[in-house]
Formats: C-alpha cells, sequence, structure tokens
C-alpha cells in the first residue's frame, strides 16, 4: 500500500462539475491537501493508476467512464481509500460503491466542513489499519481468523475481502463479545463521526459484512440487528 504523507496527503478529486470541482479543490487546498483534480473518468483512472494518492474523491455520474466503472478497475491494482460522491437519492448507486469497495460516501450536497472531516476520518483508520502485525498469520481451519495486517478475516483458507471499514467494525464487535453496541458508538469509535440519522453507510457495512461471510460458509455467527440498540456478533441459535 502507499504510505501516507502525514503533512500533505494527496487528493485525487475526479469531479465534472466546475464549480463544485473548483470548490473543493480550493477549499481542500487551504486544509492543507496536495489536490490532484481532473473531470472525467478515464482520465481520473489514469492518473490514479500512475500516481501515488493517499484518498481518491470520486463522483458516480462522470463523463466517459462513470464512477463505479473506475472503482471496479481501480480495485483490481490499488487499495486507495475512495470516497463516493453521489446524489441524495441515488441509493442503488450507493449500496452498488460499498461492494465494489468504496469506503465511504457523501450525499449531494454537502459541506464542506463534513468532506474535511470524513476524509481525516478514513487517513486515521487507514494509519490505524497499518499497525504491524504481532506475529506470522495463519489461517486456522475451524473458526474466523483476524488479520490485522491484512484487515481481513479468513475461515478455513477463505479470506472474506472485506473493506477496512467493514473489516474494523467486524473486529470491534467480535472483540466485545455478546454486548449490543449501538449505532452512535459504532459510528464515533469506529467510521470516526457522529451519528446522523439520514447516514446509512453503517447499514450498508454490516449488510455487506454479512454477505461476505455467508459467501465464505461462516455460520456460526452472525451480525445480527437488535431494534432500537444496535448491532452484535451472535452464535447463530443465540436469541438477542
Amino acid at each position: 500500500m502507499t504510505p501516507i504523507s502525514v503533512a500533505h496527503p494527496r487528493i485525487l478529486s475526479i469531479e465534472d462539475d466546475l464549480v463544485l470541482g473548483a470548490y473543493v479543490h480550493e477549499h481542500l487546498g487551504r486544509c492543507g491537501f496536495q489536490v490532484t483534480w481532473c473531470q472525467n473518468g478515464q482520465e481520473g483512472l489514469t492518473i490514479a493508476r500512475q500516481q501515488a494518492f493517499d484518498l481518491v474523491l470520486m463522483d458516480i455520474l462522470l463523463p466517459g467512464l462513470d464512477g463505479l466503472n473506475v472503482l471496479t478497475q481501480l480495485r483490481q491494482s490499488h487499495s486507495t481509500p475512495v470516497v463516493l460522491m453521489s446524489a441524495l437519492g441515488a441509493e442503488a448507486d450507493r449500496i452498488s460503491g460499498f461492494r465494489l469497495g468504496a469506503d465511504d460516501y457523501l450525499p449531494k450536497p454537502f459541506s464542506m466542513v463534513e468532506l474535511r472531516v470524513r476524509i481525516e476520518a478514513i487517513l486515521r483508520r487507514v494509519a490505524l489499519d497499518r499497525r504491524p502485525a504481532p506475529a506470522p498469520f495463519a489461517p486456522s481451519t475451524g473458526s474466523l481468523s483476524f488479520d490485522d495486517e491484512r484487515c481481513d478475516v479468513f475461515y478455513g483458507e477463505h479470506v472474506a475481502g472485506l473493506t477496512r471499514s467493514e473489516y474494523r467494525l467486524l473486529e470491534t464487535l467480535n472483540c466485545n463479545g455478546d454486548e449490543v453496541l449501538s449505532k452512535a458508538f459504532l459510528y464515533q469509535h469506529v467510521l470516526q463521526r457522529g451519528y446522523a440519522p439520514h447516514d446509512r453507510s453503517l447499514d450498508m457495512h454490516i449488510s455487506q459484512i454479512r454477505r461476505k461471510l455467508k459467501a465464505i460458509g461462516y455460520t456460526e455467527r452472525e451480525v445480527r440487528t437488535v431494534w432500537g440498540k444496535g448491532y452484535v456478533l451472535s452464535a447463530v441459535d443465540e436469541m438477542v
């Protein structure tokens, strides 16, 4: 993975709206980021492959190659964090983005303050996820194994393919046993931002965790929703 420049993180902004693109470029520049801005998907993909960035900020609706296609192709070779921007009601696109490996999304319109906070939260998570592993990892055969270095889980020889955010959510739930963790707690301590009722990113991450664990055949425990309280990782036959 590309190391983060602590002093001036490098951001690639892919946005075809000239007004918004210029505003984002100017604001993030004033906040100490090194920003490269381009206005179509193909150019953005080429730049992302050729240069090292700490984060990619990208609109979904782009001329030529749309944001979801850019994300799909970028994930074939790069693990650079990606934040997608989309219209407030475009839930299907946001779900597709998470399935393809997006780290977060911002519904338009958004404030520059929220944009900066989310970028900083992702960069902090990346830094934490890069802490050295205590010992070489070997997948176990009978239970779910957590690999901090890869930020992923294994079941036998099968790897789930979690994103960083999904891994940290599952790890946090796992470390808290049968305790139900509230949405507010998970937003604050894992996604590192405050909980807002309209923000469904946590729900989407949980949905992806469930799907990926099922895909590798892990059925001993599952992430369960406790209505009005939050989420818990519990045995399948347990009642919460």
